[in-house]
């Protein structure tokens, strides 16, 4: 039975998107499926998700902040000026419905994605420089996402920054500390590696979870509005997404980066934690229900684009001979 779950595991981890959007689809036909997915339920979903994050950390993992500190700060950077700078000229740009530009804002403003970590594992990126950004970016995250939400959606809808923070303080940084100290005291024992192996398919249910969520409180919208709101919701991320990974890249080829490491940061970069946007969006706009659609279309799009991404590296390591 256990391998059965350890593999179960590891194909969700492999098909992530494929069964993301599964039950996305399968929700708007069932809505009420996951009906209960919300507020203080979704939170704690997502705080698992992040608990199973610091349960595969080490003190090894935190050690790149101080051994390459310059490394980090430019990928810092480039993460809380690209992404939120993006999602604003998007925006306006695009002159979106208020709602939905609360919700790329939210998408843009929040820290790296988790799964970043593997997608710069597959591309033949710098893993340690990966981890190191995501530990970063999601360390400064309390302060840096109410503070960039507030200056770049602040003239749309009131921003309360002192709960957000608190907010992202408590389903964020505590669960992910819960999970490294578990690892530091049990990581030794020989049951550990066992439970480490699942948690990437409870992460990846739990984000599946979230997104049914989502799709359940917007489908009345999205039946009301039909395929145009989906496909215009859609654009806005994919416009959002590639140019993080584009200027990700060029950022890293600006700081004088090495291949490895341009290819870990437009990952980086590009894919954002949008399981995070998603409760942000459903705990602090409730009154904007449509603020959630980009962010449960960006949990889906950032897996599948990472993905395609990883592939188009190593397509052009094989085509100039660096396999």
């Amino acid at each position: 039975m256990l391998k059965f779950f350890q593999g179960l595991s590891r194909w969700l981890a492999n098909y992530t998107s494929v069964f993301v959007i599964g039950v996305a689809v399968f929700t708007f036909f069932f809505p009420h499926t996951f009906d209960w997915v919300r507020g203080t339920t979704q939170t704690v979903i997502l705080g698992i998700i992040m608990l199973t994050m610091g349960l595969t950390l080490t003190t090894n993992d935190f050690k790149i902040l101080a051994q390459r500190p310059l490394d980090v700060f430019i990928g810092a950077c480039a993460q809380f000026i690209i992404m939120p700078g993006v999602a604003y000229t998007l925006v306006h740009v695009w002159h979106l419905d208020p709602a939905l530009a609360l919700g790329i804002l939210l998408v843009g403003c929040c820290p790296g994605g988790v799964s970043s970590n593997i997608m710069s594992y597959l591309c033949h990126g710098d893993v340690a420089f990966s981890v190191g950004m995501t530990c970063a970016s999601t360390i400064l995250a309390p302060v840096m996402t109410p503070l960039l939400m507030k200056i770049t959606a602040g003239e749309i809808i009131h921003v309360d920054a002192v709960g957000m923070f608190i907010n992202i303080l408590i389903v964020t940084i505590i669960p992910v500390a819960i999970g490294c100290a578990l690892n530091y005291v049990y990581g030794k024992k020989g049951y550990f590696p066992t439970i480490q192996s699942l948690m990437p398919g409870i992460s990846v249910t739990c984000l599946a979870i979230i997104v049914g969520g989502v799709i359940s409180t917007v489908h009345d919208d999205l039946v009301a509005r039909g395929l145009m709101l989906f496909l215009w919701t859609f654009a806005v991320v994919f416009c959002h997404n590639t140019l993080g990974y584009l200027l990700g890249w060029l950022s890293g080829k600006l700081a004088g980066f090495n291949t490895a490491k341009k290819r870990t940061i437009s990952i980086e970069v590009g894919m954002q934690n949008a399981g995070l946007a998603t409760v942000l969006a459903g705990n602090f706009f409730a009154a904007q229900p449509l603020a959630v659609l980009p962010c449960a279309i960006s949990c889906a799009w950032h897996s599948i684009s990472g993905t395609i991404l990883a592939g188009i590296y190593l397509k052009w390591d094989h085509m100039h001979g660096r396999d």
